[in-house]
């Protein structure tokens, strides 16, 4: 690929990170959550109560982030932490009932911004999107240990 090429991908992943994550604060913060915090209420309203490595692998973050964010939403009265009863060292993470309505409220504001985000777009192009944003995330996955192309291995 020419550079040419490859700056046009590169500068528009990167612009399109950058903004989602500014709309999606925007959007956010009227609620009083922070970008990540909307994904962990999320994960645990789709999966029940999980312990936070759980969350940490199905969030694609590290621990200490999780466990801040966990920290924050359990002030803010969104959830609840209990020691594991397989682990003590563990904490499980359960969502209260301000939680769960909380992330009603957080599924209306995704798809909002879902839809702003894809505005314009042919439907198919709308259906393949998640397909294809799974397989660049895979390609630049930096917890799969594999050399970069040109780097001589």
């Amino acid at each position: 690929m020419d550079f040419d090429r490859a700056d046009a991908i590169n500068q528009a992943v990167r612009l399109l990170s950058l903004r989602h994550r500014a709309r999606a604060a925007a959007l956010l913060a009227p609620l009083g959550l922070h970008p990540g915090q909307e994904a962990l209420l999320l994960e645990l309203a789709r999966t029940g109560p999980r312990i936070q490595a759980q969350l940490s692998e199905a969030l694609g973050c590290e621990p200490p982030s999780v466990t801040l964010m966990t920290r924050k939403l359990e002030a803010s009265g969104h959830v609840r932490r209990r020691p594991a009863p397989s682990d003590r060292r563990a904490s499980i993470v359960e969502l209260t009932e301000a939680g769960a309505a909380l992330a009603e409220r957080v599924k209306d504001l995704w798809c909002a911004l879902a839809e702003e985000t894809v505005t314009g777009l042919p439907e198919q192009t709308v259906a393949d999107l998640p397909g294809l944003l799974a397989t660049l995330t895979a390609n630049v996955d930096t917890r799969r240990a594999r050399p970069a192309r040109g780097s001589g291995e």
